[in-house]
């Protein structure tokens, strides 16, 4: 349904490769981007439709999504839109915390697309007015405690250079305790992680954990 799949490859050592040209992909070797924003960029400039719809490996365009998309391309109400997202975690859907409906803006005519910003949390610059769809995409966000794990272990790192960068406060022990109560406050309380079970309050208090760490290893740079 779509003219062209493009795969930016940011050197995986899988078989995403081999998959992605199976089914009929071209891949653009993209070992040199230096963060999110900037291979979303790359792949801007290397697509050749008249609209991008911009997916990660692990979300999942549903089909009345892809009905909803082909409609809304004919009529040019809008030139950008945004996409709410079904998130699972290590199996279930959640529904609270935050994770619903936790709109994307990923599709874009190409003429109006200015490009991405943002080294972790990217940001489409784009010409025009933004839709929303009513139909989700997928988004199967973790299978193991073990790889959320790993993951904050990552972009913790990218989130402290960038707070210490921005010139960030002093970190102490009253400003850990009111990032980590306001975290949780938000995550469990007001947007109701506990709602969705166990795994809800899991998921709540990972996302309390990994402000925690992010917010320790920018102590660690300001003490160096």
């Amino acid at each position: 349904w779509v003219d062209e799949i493009l795969v930016i490859d940011g050197g995986s050592k899988d078989k995403t490769v081999s998959i992605s040209k199976k089914y009929g992909a071209r891949v653009v070797d993209y070992r040199e981007g230096k963060d999110f924003s900037d291979r979303r960029n790359k792949g801007m400039r290397e697509a050749k439709g008249d609209w991008i719809l911009y997916l990660d490996t692990d979300e999942r365009v549903t089909p009345s999504l892809r009905d909803e998309i082909l409609e809304v391309i004919k009529i040019h109400e809008f030139e950008a839109f945004a996409i709410p997202r079904r998130n699972f975690v290590l199996g279930s859907e959640l529904k609270h915390g935050g994770m619903w409906p936790d709109y994307q803006k990923r599709l874009f005519r190409r003429d109006k697309l200015r490009g991405w910003k943002g080294e972790l949390h990217e940001e489409p610059q784009f010409e025009g007015r933004l839709g929303h769809f009513k139909n989700s995409m997928i988004h199967l966000k973790h299978d193991k405690i073990s790889e959320m794990v790993e993951k904050t272990n990552l972009w913790s790192n990218i989130e402290a250079k960038l707070m210490h960068d921005a010139g960030h406060p002093k970190m102490n022990i009253p400003r850990f305790g009111s990032a980590i109560f306001r975290e949780f406050w938000l995550r469990m309380i007001k947007q109701g992680a506990f709602l969705d079970g166990a795994v809800g309050i899991i998921y709540g208090l990972y996302q309390v954990y990994s402000k925690f760490v992010s917010y320790a290893k920018l102590w660690e740079m300001q003490m160096k």
